[in-house]
């Protein structure tokens, strides 16, 4: 199936990130935010040649973690300017629809927060803080 089909077969779906190597399916995921990309890496180590990742929004976070899991490709209804840049510079192919300054938190009044803690990070500080910010907020500190 062609990419384009699997990008609106996903966008259709419930799913917010889906992960193949070639046409194989790897990974899929409902949860939001980069948990489920972040799972992904966790449980995917080696990883696989010719990734490809269809997300619901492709932040700078998102960029980095990308690159971090050996994205090739990247398909996304929405992406930041940050990301755009960020998978120039790594150069990942992407398809994004629609691209914003940046993401925004939730309640719209700021930039997401991983968004901010992506910025002048490679790929690999930005994984090790986001692990540390999400588990000391799992873990209530």
């Amino acid at each position: 199936m062609d990419e384009i089909s699997l990008l609106n077969q996903f966008l259709v779906s419930n799913n917010t990130l889906w992960v193949y190597n070639g046409d194989r399916l790897l990974f899929t995921s409902s949860r939001r935010g980069l948990q489920p990309l972040l799972e992904y890496i966790n449980k995917s180590v080696p990883f696989q040649d010719e990734i490809k990742i269809f997300d619901k929004l492709i932040g700078n976070a998102a960029a980095l973690l990308a690159v971090k899991a050996g994205c090739k490709k990247i398909y996304s209804p929405l992406g930041s300017e940050l990301a755009i840049k960020t998978l120039c510079y790594y150069d990942i192919q992407h398809h994004i629809d629609s691209i914003t300054p940046y993401i925004q938190n939730h309640e719209r009044e700021d930039m997401c927060p991983m968004e901010k803690l992506s910025i002048n990070k490679d790929p690999e500080e930005f994984y090790e803080a986001a692990r540390l910010l999400l588990r000391h907020t799992a873990e209530g500190v």
